[in-house]
C-alpha cells in the first residue's frame, strides 16, 4: 500500500457520506416544506381549484354586466366631473372588483387581454376627453445654466480647500 492511499480512501468515504447527508437534507427539507404548505393552505381555508379553462364568451357577457352597472352609476355623476377620480372613486372600485371577481369565478386570470380590452372601451367611453395638456419643457437660459453648473463645482473646491487648510493647521487647532 502506498503512503497516501489509505488516507485518500478515507477522504473518499467521508465525501460520499457528506454527499448522502446533503442529499437527504434536501429531500427532507422539500418534503417538510410541501407538508407545511399543505397544512398552511388548509388552515387558511385555501383549497386548490381544479384547472378550469377560461370561457372568454362567458367572460365577455359578465364584463357587459359589470359595464352596464358602471354606466348606470356614472349617469349619476355630472359629466364635467368624469375626469376627477374623487367624484366617482367608489363606482370605479366596484367596477374593477366586479371584473376581477367575475374573471376568477369563470376561471380566467385577471387582468387578461379580454378584460383589458373591455376596460379600455369603458375608458374611451367615459374618459377620452381627460387628457391633460402636456407641459413643454424649455431649456434654461445660458446664464442660469452656467450658475447651476458652476455653483456645485465652486462649493466642492471650497470644501476641499477648507479640509486641506484644517489638516495643515491640526497642530494649532488641537
Amino acid at each position: 500500500m502506498q503512503p497516501g492511499t489509505r488516507f485518500s480512501f478515507i477522504m473518499d468515504r467521508n465525501a460520499l457520506t457528506a454527499c448522502k447527508v446533503f442529499v437527504m437534507g434536501i429531500l427532507v427539507n422539500s418534503l417538510m416544506s410541501s407538508a407545511l404548505s399543505e397544512t398552511e393552505s388548509s388552515e387558511l381555508g385555501l383549497t386548490r381549484r381544479p384547472l378550469v379553462l377560461c370561457n372568454e364568451t362567458q367572460l365577455l357577457l359578465e364584463m357587459d354586466v359589470c359595464g352596464e352597472v358602471f354606466k348606470r352609476q356614472m349617469a349619476h355623476v355630472d359629466a364635467q366631473h368624469w375626469c376627477n377620480l374623487t367624484h366617482f372613486l367608489s363606482e370605479y372600485h366596484l367596477f374593477s372588483s366586479c371584473t376581477e371577481k367575475n374573471s376568477e369565478r369563470i376561471g380566467c386570470y385577471w387582468p387578461n387581454p379580454v378584460v383589458e380590452g373591455f376596460i379600455i372601451q369603458i375608458h374611451k367611453l367615459f374618459f377620452s376627453n381627460c387628457t391633460v395638456e402636456r407641459v413643454v419643457w424649455v431649456d434654461p437660459s445660458d446664464d442660469l445654466l452656467a450658475a447651476l453648473i458652476l455653483v456645485p463645482i465652486l462649493l466642492t473646491l471650497a470644501m476641499i480647500a477648507l479640509v486641506v487648510w484644517c489638516s495643515k493647521r491640526s497642530d494649532i487647532l488641537a
